[in-house]
């Protein structure tokens, strides 16, 4: 084992969600009308571990004085196949002076080596993309 954290939540979608020895986060639901809108959500944190991870792992790829940049989408969507709710996740990789192609090719090894990509990868929906670095 190389690292390893505990996480918990006593309050459900609304209070607070705590790492062991570490920090805390206000979370709220993001369907309650009456939200703390300073709190964060289950989405909101997906969207910041999968980007953070598939970044650094496309990093790995990359030259050093290249830049890189991973934005994740997640929506809340009634779930398909019955009562409830799922998660429609997309990320999108870019790396500066690359083309399409080559950050497709970065894109597909820090996918299949971030941990978090691995967690996602088969879930049908979920995907990546890439697109041309903003900067």
């Amino acid at each position: 084992m190389r690292y390893r954290t505990e996480a918990g939540n006593g309050d459900g979608g609304t209070g607070v969600s705590s790492v062991t020895g570490g920090m805390r986060v206000a979370v709220a639901s993001p369907l309650n009308p009456d939200r703390d809108p300073a709190a964060s959500n289950p989405e909101q944190l997906l969207a910041l571990a999968w980007a953070t991870c598939l970044n650094a792992t496309a990093r790995v790829f990359v030259a050093p004085e290249q830049r890189t940049a991973v934005r994740v989408e997640v929506e809340l969507h009634d779930a398909a196949d019955g009562p409830g709710y799922e998660f429609h996740v997309d990320a999108y990789l870019s790396v500066e002076g690359a083309s399409l192609d080559e950050t497709e090719q970065v894109l597909a090894q820090a996918h299949a080596r971030c941990p978090v990509s691995k967690l996602l990868a088969d879930a049908a929906t979920v995907a990546v993309h890439t697109e041309a670095f903003a900067g």
